[in-house]
């Protein structure tokens, strides 16, 4: 559905061509009707802040937020994998679900990347959409939460995304993401400190075997959950 696009262009880097076309948005919301009302006036506040905002302002305050702030980083598996070198593996098997849908991408974009998946949601049935993004409903709760204790109006894209996943993320889940401490986006020391890691491989020769589409994908976002669930109850 064509929702899924209007969310993908509102996650993606500001430019000019989405200043332009940013009151449309709002047209293709009204016809898909798959954003709940509950959701609609918070996504309309930023489609009208970027659609009457200054290029640079708002190019600065996307900056500030997904790419100065590992935390907030737009990678599913940043949140899931980290560091781990399953990672490369999960590259593949989600390159390898786009390609087998017929989605093909660039060489050089990371499959993980949200508006790209958010490209993919859009041309899959809405049933399988959903499903999927209940696989990651943990990632965008916690998203949303970051957001929201920075007042921000990106908020609203991941709030609707969890109202129209299939499932609703466990807050024991949730919590041990938003485990990982806040960095200040002024820090360049430590942002430098954070970003440093292992270089990810998912192209040919990246380590391991894994199985690819619907299923392949969904075993690599359970990851984040294997840790909770191995966990002593309280009752224990």
């Amino acid at each position: 559905m064509k929702t899924f696009k209007v969310l993908s262009g509102l996650l993606s880097y500001p430019t000019e061509e989405l200043i332009e076309v940013a009151p449309e948005l709002l047209s293709v919301l009204d016809a898909d009707r798959l954003v709940p009302a509950s959701c609609r006036q918070a996504l309309d506040v930023l489609i009208e802040e970027i659609a009457t905002g200054d290029l640079y302002d708002l190019q600065e305050r996307y900056g500030l937020l997904f790419d100065r702030s590992k935390t907030l980083a737009l990678h599913l598996f940043e949140h899931v994998h980290g560091e781990s070198r399953d990672r490369g593996q999960a590259m593949v098997d989600l390159k390898a679900m786009y390609e087998n849908a017929g989605l093909v991408i660039e060489a050089n974009e990371l499959p993980d990347y949200v508006p790209l998946f958010l490209e993919f949601l859009s041309i899959r049935p809405l049933s399988e959409a959903r499903d999927l993004l209940g696989q990651t409903a943990h990632i965008f709760a916690a998203l949303a939460e970051r957001l929201g204790r920075r007042q921000s109006t990106y908020k609203a894209v991941f709030d609707a995304l969890g109202v129209i996943a299939a499932d609703v993320p466990r807050r024991e889940v949730v919590d041990e993401i938003l485990k990982a401490p806040d960095s200040d986006p002024m820090d360049l020391v430590a942002l430098d400190a954070a970003w440093e890691e292992e270089e990810v491989r998912f192209g040919p020769g990246a380590q391991g075997q894994g199985a690819c589409g619907h299923e392949g994908l969904i075993a690599k976002l359970r990851h984040a959950r294997r840790a909770v669930n191995s966990a002593p109850s309280p009752q224990q």
